[in-house]
């Protein structure tokens, strides 16, 4: 147990490169040669608080090489205790012999991750001369969007909006060393029409995302709304959008923005083009023109846990060099 790394939360903060994140995250789903079981997905009661919370279990191999697995509760209330909603752990193992290479802090790591496959999937989806884009939640993953963003197109303007004005203050302020403006909005229906990108990181169970308000050629990314009974995005977005998933395998069971839209008939299965394999590996180019509207729905995959984790793992190593 002694030779276990030990890659806590300030390493991951400290040593982030985005591109090479989302790369890394390009490589293992074009790859394809991990094997990754459907997610262990257990809601449980907490009475105290009211709120249910969840506990999320996440396995992947890459037969021979590496393998790990995610253990990470989601906790919507933990505003109360001043605590961030994401808490967990990875386990990162060589998939030859078993041996844990590493533990690695989860709720960093599932941070970042999946800002980096938002990100990845914006390069098939968004336009090239994409510029703006509005902000949507003000949580942990909502910087992280924004810079995940601002690699892979040349953003120049970022309004963000939260349930709280000073959240979305203190981020624009947190960014301000940034190549790009930040500025905090008071409501969404007076930007969202006006900007490229769309990205919602919230846990909101009505939509925020309003089809009414959308234009030809924006990009919707929506990564909140975990659970099929939360939305971030309206059957009108979804209708007069493209629609693209991280998996088919959980994106059509887990979320509310895919599940009740398949449930109330707006949406069929066919009707999704593709998820990030088929797109990381050529085989749907994603947008084919500049007026479409595009949705990407995340919900988080065990093949980005494990592409980040030896991301992160190669990283720590070298620098120990």
């Amino acid at each position: 147990m002694e030779n276990i790394l030990k890659i806590n939360a300030d390493f991951i903060e400290e040593n982030t490169g985005f591109l090479d994140l989302i790369n890394a995250l390009e490589l293992g789903f074009s790859e394809q040669q991990a094997i990754v079981p459907m997610r262990h997905h257990h809601d449980f009661p907490n009475p105290e608080v009211g709120k249910e919370s969840t506990l999320l279990l996440m396995p992947a191999w890459n037969p021979s090489k590496e393998a790990g697995v995610k253990i990470a509760t989601v906790s919507p209330a933990n505003g109360e205790f001043n605590l961030p909603a994401i808490q967990g752990l990875y386990v990162y193992l060589d998939a030859l012999n078993g041996s844990i290479k590493a533990l690695i802090e989860a709720k960093s790591l599932t941070v970042k991750r999946t800002a980096a496959a938002s990100a990845l999937a914006s390069k098939f989806l968004s336009r090239l001369d994409t510029k703006t884009m509005l902000m949507i939640g003000t949580g942990a993953l909502a910087p992280n969007l924004i810079k995940a963003h601002a690699c892979i197109r040349p953003i120049e303007q970022v309004y963000i909006w939260g349930r709280d004005f000073k959240k979305a203050a203190q981020i624009c302020a947190s960014l301000k060393e940034e190549n790009y403006t930040t500025t905090p909005v008071k409501n969404i229906e007076g930007i969202i029409g006006q900007v490229d990108i769309v990205s919602a990181a919230t846990l909101s169970s009505t939509p925020l995302v309003l089809g009414k308000y959308l234009k030809p050629g924006q990009h919707v990314d929506l990564v909140g709304a975990y659970r099929p009974d939360m939305r971030e995005a309206d059957d009108e977005a979804i209708i007069k959008s493209e629609v693209f998933v991280d998996t088919f395998e959980a994106g059509l069971k887990e979320s509310g923005d895919i599940v009740i839209p398949l449930k109330n008939g707006v949406l069929k299965k066919e009707d999704i083009h593709a998820d990030l394999l088929e797109l990381s590996s050529k085989k749907h180019l994603g947008r084919d023109n500049d007026n479409q509207i595009t949705v990407f729905k995340s919900v988080g995959h065990a093949l980005e846990d494990l592409s980040a984790a030896s991301y992160y793992y190669s990283l720590y190593k070298n620098m120990e060099k």
